[in-house]
């Protein structure tokens, strides 16, 4: 049994807030229904290389998912989203605030079609407040929230901000909402009631960023500068070279510090004694000596090492997919392990309009003349013969 298998969610989120937070319901069980133009979204023909008619991480932020194309500003394409709301528990959007009215498709229309229904909005600042209506980005909630000057602060307190490798202010933030949607439904098993929640990517980033603020709060320091008052207890480590690469050491787990003295004959262990012990060393030869002294430390990995590490493959971590065009392919699968309930990547991502036939025909019951009547006045594009 799946956890969510009961669930079926209507997914109109683009870029990677919205499509993390669906991909993750859908791994979990959820049936979710990506609908798109008949054009396609644009996060399909994002900057990069386009394979089988979307970018590599439209790929992976739309496993698992269905497809379904359809015009919302044709008077159609909103009869069909209206009955799927009626069959539907969760509806998620991430346009920005008022969209969805001036399609009279807000909350507000869509709890009168179905009382029950979880409708997620997210945005980059909220439904409210007086930045709701600005437009935005994971880089944005970044700045805002103090995540990027904390990065820079890292390196150097009087150099510029700094970016991470991925989008934080996306991935954060949809996790929030996933988790809330799921206590949504919980409120709703026990009251018969759904209700609206309201995710903002400032929002989620600030919380985020929450040890952080709390500390200048308490004592009125910024983290670089605790960091330098209290350097006492910071630990040893680090980013470290070895002779074939980098690894990184946490050196604050006094027990292991301790057996690292005792066995180097040394009052104290510093980042440079470190340093100096492992130079020659290779990085799988540095990280087994330390390991064997209970200190935290892994290898610092390219992506290419990664998707090759032995205990990543014992996890399970890679898994292999079937797609409508490239056939089998490998991707990345859900990291929690559940001891009774089944948690399977089981598809790709969906191809333009690939889901078409089975949601229109089998779930909502319209003929196939219907159908075709939808594509010829442009509500859908249905899905290329794959014969």
């Amino acid at each position: 049994m799946k956890i969510l298998e009961d669930l079926r969610v209507l997914d109109l989120t683009i870029h990677w807030f919205g499509p993390f937070c669906t991909m993750m319901l859908s791994d979990l069980g959820a049936e979710v229904i990506k609908i798109e133009p008949p054009w396609g979204a644009p996060d399909r023909f994002a900057q990069g290389p386009i394979v089988a008619g979307a970018c590599p991480w439209f790929h992976y932020l739309n496993l698992g998912k269905k497809d379904l194309t359809l015009n919302l500003k044709e008077r159609g394409g909103l009869e069909i989203f209206k009955k799927l709301v009626k069959r539907s528990d969760v509806v998620i959007q991430n346009f920005a605030p008022g969209t969805m009215e001036r399609l009279e498709l807000g909350y507000d229309v869509v709890k009168e079609l179905n009382p029950r229904i979880i409708y997620a909005a997210l945005s980059g600042f909220g439904q409210t407040g007086p930045y709701s209506p600005w437009a935005s980005f994971a880089s944005i909630a970044e700045a805002m929230s103090g995540h990027l000057r904390l990065c820079g602060d890292n390196v150097d307190p009087n150099g510029p901000p700094l970016y991470n490798a991925e989008a934080y202010g996306d991935l954060g933030p949809a996790l929030f909402a996933a988790m809330s949607i799921i206590a949504a439904v919980r409120y709703r098993d026990k009251t018969g009631r759904g209700q609206m929640i309201d995710v903002a990517q400032a929002d989620c980033m600030t919380a985020l960023c929450g040890q952080s603020i709390t500390t200048y709060l308490m004592t009125g320091l910024l983290p670089w500068q605790v960091k330098e008052k209290y350097s006492g207890v910071q630990g040893v480590g680090g980013v470290l070279k070895v002779s074939d690469g980098w690894i990184q050491v946490s050196g604050i787990r006094s027990r292991a510090l301790d057996d690292l003295k005792q066995k180097l004959n040394l009052n104290e262990v510093t980042t440079e004694v470190l340093e100096k012990l492992i130079s020659g060393m290779t990085r799988k030869e540095a990280v087994e000596y330390l390991v064997n002294f209970g200190m935290p430390v892994a290898p610092i990995y390219h992506v290419y090492e990664n998707i090759k590490d032995p205990h990543l493959i014992s996890r399970n971590m890679f898994i292999d997919v079937e797609h409508n065009e490239l056939g089998k392919i490998k991707t990345v699968n859900f990291p929690v392990k559940f001891s009774e309930s089944s948690v399977i990547v089981n598809s790709a991502a969906p191809t333009l309009g690939q889901n078409n036939r089975e949601i229109l025909i089998d779930l909502l019951g319209y003929t196939e003349e219907k159908l075709k009547a939808f594509e010829k006045m442009g509500v859908i594009a249905s899905a290329p013969s794959r014969e």
